[in-house]
């Protein structure tokens, strides 16, 4: 854990700042005349100021060493963590199956910001965790050789800080899981209002539109304001507490250094003492205050990580290597909100093309979306035909609206295939019918956008096909296919399917009666 790697160095602070005092408070006593012992040196040797002088850099070059150490061993953790925790959550996101389906902008919100709070919180509120909790005991066994009193006046201070900062941290954690929630909301709904912008407008929808965003803001400012009234409460109570120590350690050693206490005083205190205490006295709370410091990270850092908790368990493994013999779907049912899929049984053999029919919004996508282990049923399985889950390197999925980046045709074509030679690629543009695409924008180094600006409907589906195609993987599930395409072109698409289902398993969502006829077998919703 970050805060274990971090305690020595934060011992080696207190031992600087052990170091730092003790010299002030020596070379004050050697000034005031006060010095006893081997600081005081004969006046013709070297200068007696000479050892405080060192005390005092090494003091002060010690704690900058700790400052670094501590900087270093947190930064390079928290970088460690955030690494591991990102490779566990783009696996949920992207690979695993969701309860509930994700905006763009919460998909993007749970990758991004909720990572960053965390690594925030682990690399400034984990480093002083421990040595909130251990450094002013330190502190005071180091004060109490030179005055127990003085000790004893600091750990009693402690429990009602400690109290007040229990009450001030449960209510700025709650104001921090409400802030947060809020900045998700806003993200998620800026996101997805922007990525529509044009319809928007279109529709003239643009006060409605600002009308939520104003609320979501309000909502924000409204947590925001929450939060740092909690914290500004926190940081009330710690003040109030260092300031009540420090005050009470200083009126003691003055008045026992001028003999005005109003009772017998219970030991016996000189200057130099006297003066390392009250030095020390600040950083006595000094490790709390650098918590307090880090409070805010702390607060939305654990927020994030209830957020988080749902896709942190750790990556489904792959099932091991095993010939595909065929899709098994068991009582497969899937529920939304006013509407239920299901439930479906069918058989699909290794080698295949079944139409999966219906009408819109039936849920021919959602079905084929669970079969691809992208969404969570609420009832049954599709697996192989001996029960073993579907590994995800056997399905390939060619969706209405496939994933497009900015880059080349290519590039995109490939993005299932990394390794496939241009070649390769080549060949299966044509398969799909992208031949007159590549005569007409400069072949496969053609520039595409992330919106596939440029693209007929029909072109963005073959490319999904095509992507699919070049996978290599046993089970194909194509989302409407010939859809967007004239006569001759879906006829072109039908015959290769019905080529590749000589050694691929297909199951196809489709309104399409030719594709339907073209089928071995139909499966109706």
């Amino acid at each position: 854990m970050i805060y274990v790697k971090t305690t020595v160095p934060w011992l080696a602070d207190v031992a600087g700042a052990a170091l730092l005092s003790w010299g002030l408070a020596s070379g004050v006593g050697l000034i005031a005349g006060h010095a006893t012992g081997p600081i005081a040196a004969p006046a013709s040797g070297p200068s007696p100021l000479l050892l405080p002088a060192a005390l005092i850099l090494g003091g002060a070059t010690l704690r900058a060493a700790a400052a670094f150490a501590v900087d270093r061993l947190a930064v390079g953790s928290a970088q460690a963590l955030g690494r591991e925790r990102r490779r566990r959550l783009w696996s949920a996101l992207l690979g695993e199956p969701l309860t509930d389906p994700l905006s763009t902008g919460e998909s993007t919100t749970l990758a991004i910001d909720h990572n960053t709070a965390i690594e925030n919180r682990d690399v400034r509120f984990s480093p002083v965790r421990l040595n909130a909790a251990i450094g002013p005991l330190v502190v005071a066994a180091v004060v109490a050789p030179a005055s127990w009193v003085a000790a004893a006046i600091m750990l009693a201070t402690l429990l009602p800080f400690v109290l007040g900062s229990i009450l001030a941290g449960t209510a700025a954690r709650r104001a921090s899981e409400r802030q947060l929630a809020a900045l998700s909301a806003l993200s998620g709904l800026f996101v997805d209002r922007i990525t529509h912008l044009p319809l928007i407008r279109h529709y003239g929808a643009e006060a409605r539109i600002s009308q939520q965003v104003r609320e979501a803001t309000r909502q924000v400012a409204k947590r925001t304001v929450a939060v740092l009234r909690a914290a500004f409460l926190s940081n009330a109570v710690l003040e109030f507490f260092a300031a009540l120590s420090i005050a009470l350690v200083a009126v003691y050693c003055g008045f026992s250094l001028l003999g005005l206490l109003p009772f017998r005083a219970p030991e016996t205190l000189t200057l130099v003492p006297a003066f390392f205490v009250l030095a020390m006295a600040p950083e006595f709370y000094l490790p709390m205050r650098r918590l307090a410091a880090a409070y805010h990270e702390k607060q939305l850092g654990e927020a994030a990580e209830a957020a988080l908790a749902p896709f942190a368990a750790s990556p489904r493994q792959p099932a091991a290597d095993h010939r595909f013999d065929g899709l098994h779907v068991n009582d497969l049912t899937l529920a939304f909100p006013g509407i239920a899929v299901g439930p479906l049984s069918f058989t699909l053999a290794a080698t295949d093309l079944v139409a999966l029919t219906g009408p819109t919004g039936s849920g021919k996508t959602s079905t084929l979306a669970a079969i691809a282990g992208q969404l969570a049923p609420a009832a049954g399985s599709a697996t192989g035909m001996d029960g073993s889950p579907l590994p995800n390197a056997a399905v390939a999925w060619a969706a209405q609206r496939p994933l497009l980046v900015t880059g080349t045709l290519a590039r995109n074509l490939a993005l299932a295939a990394p390794q496939a030679t241009p070649a390769e690629i080549g060949a299966v543009a044509e398969q799909v019918g992208l031949a007159p695409l590549l005569a007409r924008r400069g072949g496969l180094d053609m520039a595409i956008d992330h919106a596939g600006s440029g693209l007929s409907g029909g072109e963005r589906r073959r490319i999904g096909l095509a992507r699919a195609i070049l996978s290599g993987r046993p089970l194909m599930l194509c989302d409407e296919p010939t859809a967007d395409l004239d006569a001759e072109s879906a006829a072109a698409v039908i015959a290769l399917l019905k080529d590749l289902s000589s050694s691929r398993c297909i199951l196809v969502a489709t309104h399409d009666p030719m594709l339907v006829r073209a089928a071995g077998k139909e499966i109706a919703l």
